[in-house]
């Protein structure tokens, strides 16, 4: 029987020593549903979706992808990172930097993942980059080496990547952070399409407006925790919290300066 929610994350900490990034963080996404998380720089947000995949092990709360427990025994004993590998392949990730293989091409950084993690064969992973990377709009460059792509392309072919895995949940930690701002429309493009798709994603963000376009619903953070939450639209154009209303009306202004 399938799991009322695929991500389902309660009460979900981390601290470092003395300090609290997250607190009591709650929330439960749907298969085939997109919520992005915004909030200030520093608010927790990256150390939340960090978490759910174990890159940053949370020391409190419960995680559950598709009904189990992600980074647990039933016994309550943390997985070894081997251990992790399995449920980490069901969570594709794509970070604000690319992090691909220098000295392998595109195709190959793509194929590497399914190869080691799931155990592909080759010929049959190189099949797969390529469709991936045809989803990405990159089949011209399958041969190409990474050093020889724009920012905005090899953070394209890092989304494919996370999609050979075949994952059932997407996580996006600011993926256009490391852009240049003429390269963040063709990466942002790209994710809107996956969206159309039905793929259940959550994205972290500055982009208020793509947010807006594209989620089904926003976590608004602020301090490690969550402030306030719900539909999309509805929470931009009528935010509730004194705190939310700022944060927007700052972005607002921040955006009127640099223009």
């Amino acid at each position: 029987m399938a799991a009322e929610y695929l991500l389902d994350v309660v009460g979900l900490g981390k601290a470092y020593g003395h300090h609290t990034v997250l607190s009591d963080v709650s929330f439960a996404l749907s298969r085939g549903e997109r919520v992005a998380l915004i909030g200030p720089s520093g608010s927790g947000k990256s150390t939340c979706l960090r978490a759910i995949n174990y890159l940053e092990p949370p020391t409190a709360g419960d995680i559950r992808l598709d009904g189990r427990a992600i980074g647990r025994h039933a016994d309550g004993r943390r997985m070894s990172d081997l251990e992790l590998a399995p449920q980490r392949a069901e969570i594709g990730m794509v970070f604000q930097h690319f992090h691909l293989w220098p000295h392998l091409s595109v195709r190959a950084n793509v194929a590497l993942q399914p190869r080691k993690v799931r155990g592909v064969p080759c010929g049959e992973a190189s099949r797969l980059a390529e469709a991936m990377l045809a989803k990405v709009h990159l089949s011209h460059k399958v041969d190409e080496m990474p050093e020889r792509l724009s920012g905005g392309q090899q953070q394209r072919v890092a989304i494919a990547r996370a999609l050979a895995q075949q994952p059932k949940l997407l996580l996006f930690d600011e993926p256009t952070s490391a852009l240049d701002p003429e390269l963040v429309g063709e990466v942002l493009s790209v994710i809107k399409e996956l969206a159309v798709e039905g793929r259940a994603m959550m994205l972290v963000t500055h982009e208020i407006a793509f947010a807006r376009e594209v989620a089904d619903r926003i976590l608004f953070i602020d301090g490690g925790r969550v402030v306030e939450h719900g539909p999309a639209r509805d929470l931009l154009d009528h935010p509730q919290s004194p705190r939310l209303r700022q944060f927007l009306v700052n972005l607002s202004q921040g955006r009127r300066r640099d223009g």
